[in-house]
């Protein structure tokens, strides 16, 4: 039925490439869009392409920045001595919103998981071992997600950091195991950071 109308046949393929989005829902996004004045279409696919264009990641943290290095990096407020290490972005986000953490970040872009072909070189590692060899850096905070991947992490990059002298800390369990910080209220962020325990 759908190819009938090529047009509309490929936005639901797009949409439905969308983590989470199914054939049902991007068929629904479609024709909510399709409902849209065209003024509306025009600002959604210019804020795509904005996007593309404008944002990379931090050279530093690797954290998504319309400049470089990125506007928490250039922070001069934040406690240079403490990096938080993430897997994602979101999860960045999520432990500012706690406004629990005034140190610095470093975005992992995933977690180790040899299952699925993802090694420490798939990762952010070897740039975040160059920014604590530099010196400075007193504790390394290990805010990976609670799975078998995010634990797997913590423990590898604990190894690797040990021997520089860096006390490295995990986040306290408050967040229940296998939940993701982006989906995880603030609170509960902010206690887990305030209870960060040694690895």
């Amino acid at each position: 039925m759908l190819n009938s109308i090529p047009s509309f046949a490929r936005l639901v393929a797009e949409l439905a490439k969308f983590p989470g989005i199914g054939n049902k829902t991007a068929t629904r996004l479609a024709f909510f869009l399709l409902r849209q004045p065209k003024v509306q279409a025009e600002a959604l696919a210019e804020a795509i392409l904005d996007l593309q264009r404008n944002t990379r990641f931090c050279s530093v943290c690797f954290h998504i920045t319309e400049q470089d290095p990125c506007s928490l990096c250039c922070d001069t407020r934040r406690d240079e001595t403490l990096i938080c290490v993430v897997e994602e972005p979101q999860a960045l986000m999520a432990i500012e919103r706690s406004r629990s953490f005034k140190g610095h970040y470093h975005v992992l872009h995933g977690a180790l998981s040899p299952l699925d072909g993802v090694g420490p070189e798939d990762l952010k590692i070897t740039p975040l071992i160059k920014r604590l060899e530099q010196g400075g850096v007193q504790e390394l905070l290990i805010a990976t997600n609670f799975t078998v991947e995010g634990d797997a992490t913590a423990l590898y990059l604990a190894k690797l950091v040990q021997p520089l002298g860096i006390r490295v800390t995990r986040l306290a369990y408050g967040i229940p195991m296998g939940s993701e910080l982006e989906y995880v209220d603030e609170a509960t962020v902010n206690r887990a950071v305030e209870g960060r325990r040694d690895i």
